[in-house]
Parts: C-alpha cells; sequence; structure tokens
C-alpha cells in the first residue's frame, strides 16, 4: 500500500483527481521545491566540498608518510656518521689497520651494541674488496661520493639476506593470503626482503677508503616506522569517531608492514591484528605499480572501503619494487552524510505537514462547496438520477452559479439522452442486418476466389506437363535413333583403325562418353515427365572425381569465353547418387554461371561435408559467379520448365537439375545480388532419400 493510501485512503491517481487535494498539492508544491532544493544542495555541498578535501588530506597524509620515509633514510646516515666518529670505533678501527685481529672482534661486538641502540636491524664493517664482490652493494659504491653516506630502498632474496645475517632471512618470511579485489597469489609465502640500506665509506688516516660501514632496516614484520607514520599524521581528533587511520609499506602488492586490523583471524596466529601478507587491489595495482601513477580515492583496502592515497616506492637503480600508502576509513564519513540527510528529510516531513494541516483548514470553506459538486458528477456518472442544489452559498457565488447551470444541463442531457436512446437502437437493428447480408456474400465470393485460383494453377501445371511429355517424346524418337548410328560407327570407325585408334583412342572414348551423357539426357527428361516410369540406379560415390570430371568436360567452353573455374574441394564424405545425371546437373550449374556473366570472369566451385550436431549427414556443392545476378521477380520462376532469359535457351537445364536433385532428396537453394553474382548451393545426403515432396518443396531462394 502506498504512503498516500495510508495517509489519505486515496491512491495518487485518485488524489489529483480531487479538487481539494490538487490546490492543496499546489499550495504546498512551492514549499516543498524549496525544502527539497536546500537538502539536495546541501547533500551535493557536503559530498563535493567535504569529498575534495578528504581527498587533499589522505594526499597530503601520503607527503608525511613520504616524507617521514626519506627522512628514516637520513636518520640512518647521520646514525652511520655519529658511530663512525665515536672514540670507540676510531679505536678499534685503528688497531685493526695496525693489524690486531683480536681488536676485529671487539669491533664487531661494539657495532652490535649500536646496532641495538639505534634500532637498526643490521651493522656491519666491510672492506672494500668485499663490497665489490657483493652483487647488492656494488650497485651502491658508484652512487657513493666522496666520503659522504648514501641510502636506498632495496629488494634482496632470502638467500642474500641471510648473506647479511640468517636471522633477516627469517623474518623476511610472511605468509601470502588470498584477499578480495585482489589478483590471486602467485606464492603461498614471501620470502624476499625490503630494506632501507645506508653505506658509509671509512677512510684511514691518509684518506685513503678501504671499509664501508654497511647498516639498515628490515621493512617486513617492522611496525614502529608505519605506527610512527600513524600517530604523526592521525592523532586524535583527525578523523571522526569510529574512523581507523593506517599506513602501509608494500613489497611488490604484498602488505610487509602494515597497520591495517585483522579482525577474524585465530588468536594463534603470531600476527594477529595486522593484515600481513595481505594483497592490494587488482585496480590499485595496475595504477600504481604497472603505470606508476599516484592513486588518490577510494580503494578497498582488505576488507572494507578506505579514503586512500598509493605512491610507488623505487629502489636504488630506479625500478618500481613497492608501495607506500596512507588512508583512513570511508565508513564514519558516510554515516554522518546518511544522518545529516535523515535530519533535513525529518525537518522536511514536519514542515510539510504543518503547512498542509494549515492550508487545509484555510481553503475548507471553498472545498466543501467542490466536494459536493463532486460527489453528484459521480452520481450521474453511475446512472443515478440526482442534482446539486442548494449548497448554502449566496446566489452571487460563482460556485452557486455553477451548481444551478450545471443542474440545468443534467436535466437537458437527460432528454436528449432518451431520444438518442430510441434512434441507436433502431440504427442497430439495421445496421446488423446489413452485417449479416454482407458477410455471406463475402464468404461466398472468397470460396469463388479460392477455387478459381487452384483451377488455374492445375491447368497451368497441367499444360506444362502436357507440353514437356510430347516435347521429350520427341526428341527421344528424333535423338535416339541418331546417337545409335553414332555409336556404332564410332565402334566400326575403331576396328577399321586398328592399331593406329590408339592415337585418337581418348577422342574416340570423349564422343562415346557424350554420346551416354545424350542418352541420358533423353532418359532425364523423360524421368521429368513420366518420374515413376524410370529410376535410374543410384551408387555411392566420393563428388571429387565428379567434379574433376566436370572440369574437363567444361573447359572447352569456358575457355573460348576466358572464364576461370576455381575449384576448392574439401568433401570427403560418400554420398548414394547417379554419376551421369549429378555430372548433368553440375555441367548445367556451371555453364549457366559462365553465361551470366556474359564475358570473362571467375567461378568457385566448392565442396564440404554437411554435418548437423557433430553428425555427418551428406555434402553440399557450392556453385558462384561473379556476374549481373538475378532480379527478386525471376528468382521463383528459374526452376519452371521452359523459363529462361536466354535467346538460344530451351528453359530445361535448371528444370531437369532440380527433378534429379529432388528426388533423391535433396535440395537446392539460390540466393543472387543483382551486379554482384548468384550462389547456387546443393545439398546431397549419404544415404538417397524418397521423394514425397510437392512441386518445390526441395527449393530455397534467399
Amino acid at each position: 500500500m502506498s504512503l498516500f493510501k495510508r495517509l489519505f485512503g486515496l491512491s495518487w491517481q485518485q488524489l489529483q483527481a480531487k479538487v481539494r487535494y490538487r490546490i492543496l498539492i499546489l499550495t504546498l508544491l512551492p514549499i516543498l521545491l524549496t525544502l527539497v532544493s536546500l537538502v539536495f544542495i546541501t547533500i551535493y555541498w557536503n559530498i563535493s566540498y567535504t569529498g575534495k578535501q578528504l581527498f587533499m588530506k589522505v594526499k597530503a597524509d601520503l607527503t608525511v608518510a613520504n616524507n617521514t620515509l626519506a627522512a628514516v633514510q637520513e636518520r640512518q646516515e647521520k646514525q652511520l656518521e655519529h658511530v663512525m666518529q665515536s672514540f670507540d670505533f676510531q679505536t678499534h678501527f685503528r688497531s685493526i689497520l695496525e693489524g690486531e685481529q683480536l681488536k676485529q672482534k671487539e669491533l664487531s661486538v661494539f657495532l652490535d651494541q649500536q646496532r641495538k641502540a639505534l634500532d637498526l636491524d643490521f651493522l656491519r664493517l666491510v672492506r672494500i674488496a668485499d663490497a665489490a664482490a657483493d652483487p647488492d652493494l656494488r650497485q651502491m659504491l658508484p652512487l657513493v661520493q666522496g666520503q659522504s653516506a648514501y641510502s636506498g630502498l632495496m629488494v634482496l632474496s632470502s638467500s642474500r639476506l641471510a648473506r647479511i645475517d640468517p636471522e633477516l632471512a627469517e623474518r623476511a618470511k610472511i605468509p601470502v593470503k588470498m584477499t578480495l579485489r585482489a589478483q590471486n597469489p602467485d606464492r603461498e609465502v614471501e620470502e624476499r626482503g625490503m630494506l632501507s640500506r645506508s653505506l658509509l665509506p671509512v677512510a684511514d688516516e691518509n684518506g685513503k677508503v678501504g671499509w664501508y660501514l654497511d647498516g639498515g632496516i628490515l621493512f617486513n614484520r617492522n611496525t614502529r616506522i608505519v605506527d610512527h607514520i600513524r600517530d604523526l599524521v592521525y592523532d586524535k581528533g583527525t578523523l571522526p569517531e569510529r574512523s581507523i587511520g593506517t599506513v602501509t609499506i608494500f613489497l611488490d602488492n604484498i602488505r610487509i608492514s602494515t597497520n591495517v586490523p585483522l579482525h577474524f583471524f585465530p588468536k594463534e596466529d603470531e600476527n594477529r591484528g595486522r593484515a600481513l601478507g595481505t594483497l592490494v587491489s587488482e585496480e590499485v595495482r595496475q595504477q600504481v605499480l604497472v603505470k606508476g601513477q599516484l592513486w588518490v580515492d577510494r580503494a578497498f583496502v582488505y576488507n572494507d572501503w578506505f579514503i586512500s592515497a598509493y605512491a610507488p616506492l623505487t629502489d636504488i637503480r630506479g625500478q618500481r619494487i613497492g608501495m607506500i600508502y596512507s588512508g583512513f576509513s570511508e565508513s564514519p564519513f558516510i554515516h554522518n552524510y546518511l544522518l545529516n540527510i535523515i535530519e533535513l528529510g525529518t525537518i522536511l516531513m514536519l514542515v510539510l505537514l504543518v503547512s498542509g494541516l494549515l492550508v487545509y483548514r484555510g481553503a475548507y470553506s471553498l472545498l466543501q462547496p467542490i466536494e459536493r459538486i463532486h460527489q453528484v458528477v459521480k452520481a450521474v456518472q453511475s446512472g443515478r438520477n440526482l442534482r446539486i442544489g442548494e449548497l448554502g452559498l449566496d446566489r452571487d457565488n460563482e460556485l452557486a452559479n455553477l451548481a444551478e447551470q450545471f443542474d440545468r444541463m443534467l436535466d437537458l442531457l437527460q432528454r436528449r439522452n432518451a431520444q438518442i436512446q430510441a434512434a441507436a437502437e433502431q440504427l442497430e437493428m439495421k445496421v446488423e442486418e446489413r452485417t449479416r447480408s454482407l458477410q455471406e456474400k463475402t464468404e461466398e465470393l472468397q470460396r469463388n476466389v479460392q477455387l478459381l485460383n487452384e483451377t488455374r494453377q492445375q491447368l497451368v501445371t497441367n499444360e506444362k506437363l502436357t507440353a514437356l511429355g510430347e516435347l521429350t517424346a520427341g526428341i527421344a524418337h528424333e535423338i535416339n535413333n541418331p546417337t545409335a548410328v553414332i555409336l556404332g560407327n564410332m565402334e566400326l570407325l575403331r576396328v577399321e583403325l586398328g592399331d593406329n585408334a590408339e592415337v585418337v583412342e581418348e577422342e574416340i572414348d570423349l564422343i562415346i562418353q557424350q554420346v551416354g551423357r545424350i542418352s541420358t539426357i533423353i532418359r532425364s527428361l523423360l524421368q521429368y515427365s513420366r518420374p515413376g516410369e524410370f529410376n535410374a540406379p543410384l551408387e555411392m560415390h566420393q563428388i571429387t572425381p565428379i567434379i574433376e570430371e566436370m572440369q574437363l568436360l567444361v573447359r572447352h567452353s569456358l575457355g573460348k569465353q576466358e572464364v576461370v573455374l576455381l575449384p576448392e574441394l574439401n568433401a570427403s564424405y560418400p554420398v548414394q547418387v547417379n554419376r551421369p545425371q549429378l555430372l548433368q546437373v553440375l555441367i548445367n550449374l556451371v555453364v549457366n554461371a559462365a553465361h551470366a556473366m556474359d564475358g570473362k570472369g571467375r567461378i568457385w566451385i566448392r565442396t564440404y561435408d554437411w554435418v548437423e550436431q557433430d553428425e555427418p549427414v551428406g555434402i553440399k556443392i557450392e556453385i558462384e559467379d561473379e556476374g549481373s545476378g538475378i532480379p527478386q521477380e525471376q528468382l521463383s520462376r528459374i526452376f519452371d520448365p521452359f523459363y529462361t532469359t536466354r535467346k538460344d535457351g530451351t528453359g530445361l537445364g535448371l528444370s531437369l537439375s532440380y527433378g534429379i536433385i529432388k528426388r533423391i532428396g535433396g535440395t537446392i537453394e539460390v540466393s543472387s545480388t543483382l551486379g554482384k553474382g548468384t550462389q547456387f548451393t546443393v545439398s546431397i545426403y549419404h544415404m538417397a532419400k524418397e521423394d514425397q515432396s510437392g512441386p518445390y518443396d526441395g527449393l530455397l531462394f534467399g
């Protein structure tokens, strides 16, 4: 049930139909629009201005985090300089230079004490030769100028960490965890370590550098730096209640140092409380790690949305090795937005309610007569004979005059309705009588037209079959005798020539073969006109040899016209056909295609296996030319007997071809585009099917 239905007992459409409610709505509409505009302006201002401020803040937080990370490296350099300049170090170092090997152990103990005091993860003295042999330190040596220290970030494998300190290799190992909205991890444990490493040259009394102080911090599992940045950036009062500020250092896309919280890891997990080993979202990885750009936007951080800023971290070679992140949770800000919207909406509803009550009470005296008029109108619509009558208003009142005129109009309308009803009843009787008569005549006319069309079609078909029968009988009589004479003479010629017949053996065989083809055509004509009296034997054949024979037979005709035949023979499935008849069909289609081009051109003949639902059905043959095409109005008649557009044509070629394919259950499809060409597609089943179709059931036009 809608809000209007619950408040007023009416739907919104019904409210719009009532004048009093429309007046109330029109009165309240300016107030409503003003208050709604105020709400939306406030929401827009909050989202636009406050959102920009949030992104500006998180970008500034990222800058502080980057600067703090740089300050860590500067502090490392100063710490190394302080160690080098200390009295104890200089004493032990001079002893080593003088050849006292026992002092080297004391120096190592001293450096270990300094490492712990300075919160470094490693601090050692390295000979210049060892530094040059170390592939990691060798990268830093060119960057050390004079006797000043150089610091930078570096990623080392587990084995290289172990060369510095085996304990570092163990501390660096972090299990990698599947994370929402992140790329699937390519490893189970991250064994590499990210170092903030400083290298300080140590010179002897002559100023010659022969040693280096090598010290630094391992970021893997290090919480001091990220907690220091968080406490610096997100101190109390800088974020709303329940908002969490977080800082993270990434190795590639893996969190190796973070204070992003975990909420559901088991208590026995040594890293509970921090999302170590989780991954950054894929969209952030693409923009920051792959493209090397800053990210300042909302992002999905482990299991919640945060206002986030990411920046790439580069090593001493300038290659991107990870990211640094700072951000705070988004939900408290959204909560504040929603709370403001609810408060504004509540104030809006209260103002509308009070305004509506005041307007309704002030307009009640005007709305009551309107309601009376409305009730009478509804009663008249339902068929009741009711009038408005007196409204208790002055006679000069506009509503009183309206009610009086309305009552007079109702009286007049009642009289007119009675007259119209009587006339309508008479008209309806006459219309029904005339309609019944027209329906009977229309049905009779439709039956006559249908009978006439059927009779005309039957006559046309009978005339064609009669003419075809007469023609085939005459052809059979006139041609069979000459062909028999030709065959006899060719055999006699072969006998008379004896061994000399080998010179023209191929021509003699070709003549005998073509005379046989003439006999086959005659039988096909008889078969078309009297299909029940002649059945050609069917055998299994591969289609490729038949196509090759057809090419041999038409090459002379096509060569004179400069027509090129382009075969693409890919069919491998055998089909059950009568070879001479199928050869006749193919020759007929190719010759027709050549005639359609009226000059030189190309004809494509393609064969391929016919497959349906992964099962072989038969083969398909496509014959395509680049001739002038067939008009659409002629396309449906090209297979009719005696229909031709050529002066020297008989109109029987395509009819016979269609009849041959149709009687073995196949189909011939034709599609043509004017000015581009025509394509015939012959579909033949593996096993011939008995023809049970109508005259043109096997023919499809495109």
